[in-house]
């Protein structure tokens, strides 16, 4: 994309990133003729979205063309959630993902009920998780849900009748976020939602982290593992020897894209075409930052042309002085997050009807 297409693509509301690179959902629809897969979408229907390993490669391309769509169009007012009521229960601090959500189901006309600090629930009383889903079934449509403890997610659904979105169970897993993640990476170069990406298009992917202890990094590197014939070779870079966890040991022994662990980032940064890096990792009922070693700056040996994600929130690891480059896929990242969350909760809400040419 040249200087002057960028500057176009600045003054369309949607393009709401202020630095980095500007991505157009246009090209991802044109790559796939502008078709969209809905009977993929359709068995999203009334489902809960709980851990990544539900998806498979055609889902995860039917949403994201299906957020470019909703990117690109102004469904405002076709109202396709309307009557319907979510909630928003965040038993952890958030501030991306509840309000992208809150963002997503408010344009799209439907109501939210929230709950941004769990401190102001039963629970401050000794109230279960269990006894909280129970009153929820009556309370609203869906429910959206962050909790520190991993095993939120079973607690919750004993009594729990409505689909759930898990948002961030402890060091389990953060889908949505995996969705949002691939959607920057199929708008950057649209190519790879195809089973015949050209050799030259496919992509060298880095991960700096801990897919074990970090939810974010883990659902990432799941649903990256779909991507065999787009992904070339992926590098997983920490500084601990077995970074993996017992979640992901069998899809990456399934998988036929090679796979290689170093905790030497200068070693392959010039080799990579996307870094994907976070810094923060969930042991127990605490949160560590990454080592200083691994901090991506301007000054790093990053290849031309290659990307830096993040799911922020960042801290030191990863330098401001990246976000004026070109390698800056991270806000544009962000930027995409509503779209995605929209796509889902019209597909898991039963409202793709609501869509007019779709």
């Amino acid at each position: 994309m040249n200087t002057e297409e960028q500057r176009s693509l600045a003054l369309q509301p949607n393009a709401s990133n202020s630095k980095g690179q500007l991505l157009d959902p246009q090209r991802l629809l044109d790559v796939t003729d502008g078709k969209i897969d809905r009977e993929a979408l359709e068995a999203l229907a009334g489902q809960s979205i709980l851990n990544p390993r539900q998806f498979d490669r055609r889902t995860v391309v039917a949403l994201a063309q299906l957020a470019a769509l909703l990117e690109t169009r102004n469904v405002e007012m076709e109202k396709p959630l309307d009557g319907k009521i979510a909630i928003t229960a965040f038993f952890e601090a958030s501030t991306r993902t509840r309000l992208s959500f809150e963002s997503a189901l408010l344009r799209l006309d439907g109501k939210v009920l929230s709950v941004p600090d769990g401190q102001v629930t039963g629970i401050a009383k000794g109230e279960s998780l269990a006894d909280i889903g129970e009153m929820f079934n009556t309370y609203g449509d869906i429910v959206i849900m962050r909790h520190p403890d991993t095993n939120s997610i079973e607690e919750i659904q004993k009594n729990l009748q409505r689909p759930l979105i898990n948002a961030g169970n402890g060091s389990g897993h953060h889908p949505t976020q995996a969705l949002i993640d691939w959607y920057a990476l199929l708008k950057w170069r649209p190519e790879l939602c195809r089973p015949d990406c050209p050799p030259e298009r496919r992509i060298h992917l880095g991960i700096i982290g801990t897919p074990g202890s970090m939810r974010a990094v883990k659902s990432f590197l799941r649903l990256s593992l779909m991507f065999a014939g787009a992904v070339s070779k992926i590098t997983l870079v920490s500084e601990m020897a077995d970074p993996v966890g017992l979640d992901l040991t069998e899809p990456i022994e399934q998988s036929p894209i090679p796979i290689e662990v170093t905790n030497d980032v200068q070693k392959v940064l010039k080799e990579l075409d996307v870094v994907y890096v976070n810094s923060i990792a969930f042991l127990g009922d605490s949160y560590r930052n990454l080592d200083g070693r691994y901090k991506l700056e301007l000054a790093s040996d990053l290849k031309p042309g290659a990307v830096v994600m993040h799911p922020l929130a960042r801290n030191d690891e990863l330098s401001e002085d990246l976000d004026d480059t070109d390698h800056n896929l991270y806000f544009a990242q962000a930027a995409g997050a509503v779209f995605v969350r929209q796509a889902l909760l019209v597909s898991v809400l039963q409202r793709l009807n609501r869509i007019s040419d779709l």
